[in-house]
Order: structure tokens, then sequence, then C-alpha cells
């Protein structure tokens, strides 16, 4: 899966909405569905669940499900794609304030959703065990940080597999990396005059 880079501002902006991005986990965590599936589950209205996911499409961010469906019933699903946003070296203003709120809002997401997971975590039998978890540090260059980065989402798309190629008893998992430099006295310093 090669990776594509999205640049075009337009595209940023319409994948940063808030209701885009919970109607794009939906899809992820549960595989197609409909806008008024997407309404049921998210709580909203199936004339914001269609504008949205036009909006999506629009882009390619979502696409038809092919062979779903009857009559006008349409079906929607996220394509796999490896999506990557430019260096922030790259960004513009606008794009910058744009990607700062879209992750922003994916960390609080994710963290509810663990949250979730640990309240219902002694319900779930063997799965209460699913919670693998490394924290520490490395010390790398920026172009070996670049190269562990990479192997990590060789190994992520290794595993993402259409339903037909999924093994029984398989459960979708989140998983999130972070990688940041460690602030030193001196960068602490910097913002002090």
């Amino acid at each position: 899966m090669a990776p594509l880079e999205i640049t075009d501002l337009d595209a940023l902006k319409a994948l940063a909405h808030p209701r885009r991005q919970r109607i794009l986990q939906h899809l992820g965590l549960h595989g197609p569905a409909t806008s008024a599936t997407l309404a049921r589950a998210l709580g909203l209205n199936t004339g914001a669940t269609s504008y949205h996911l036009r909006e999506l499409a629009k882009f390619g961010f979502v696409e038809e499900s092919a062979g779903r469906g009857h009559g006008r019933e349409r079906w929607w699903q996220a394509p796999m794609r490896d999506l990557r946003i430019p260096p922030r070296t790259r960004q513009s203003e606008e794009m910058r304030a744009v990607l700062d709120e879209m992750v922003r809002l994916e960390i609080a997401d994710d963290l509810a959703e663990l949250l979730r997971f640990q309240e219902r975590r002694d319900d779930l039998g063997a799965w209460s065990d699913a919670l693998p978890h490394s924290r520490g540090s490395i010390r790398v260059t920026l172009d070996e940080l670049r190269e562990f980065f990479e192997e990590y989402i060789r190994l992520l798309n290794r595993y993402k597999r259409p339903d037909d190629e999924t093994p029984p008893g398989a459960r979708t998992m989140l998983t999130r990396f972070f990688a940041f430099p460690a602030m030193t006295e001196d960068d602490e310093q910097e913002g002090v005059d």
C-alpha cells in the first residue's frame, strides 16, 4: 500500500471535521454502513451524515461499498489507505492550525475509547488481556526516526486486511503511535526572554 500524502487544504479541512472523524472512526471499526446506520450510531440525523459522507467521498476518504444496498440505499466504506500529512516544515500556517485541531480531536477520541475499554475490560473474557503497551525512550537521529516510523507502518499494514481475509476470532484493535522529542532545559529556556 503506497503512502498518499494529503497536501490539499480543502481535503484536510474535510478530513479534520469532528463529525467526519467520527464517521471515519465508525466505518473503520464496524465496516460499511448507510447514512441511516451512521446517524443512529452517532446520534446525528441522516441529512447530516449524508452530507458529511458526500464531502468525504469528494476527496476519496470514503467510497460506495459495491454489491450492497437495495434501491436508493447507499452503503459507504473507508478504503484501506496509508494517508499521510506533509511534514510540519512544509505546512502553511492555516494547514498547521487545521492539523493541530484534528490531532487534538483524534487523541481525545482515542483516550475516550481507551477509558471505555478499561471500564468494560473485565466483561471481555480472554480479550481483557488485550492492552499491550510500552512506554520508553529511544535515541535516534531524525532519519532513524523516519525509518522507525516506516517500519511501524509496514507492520500495521501487514495486519490490515479485508473481512474475507480476517481469521476467525480476530477483533479490530485501535492503535496509536507517538514519538516526540523529550524537552530539554535548553528547549525550555529558548521560549523565555
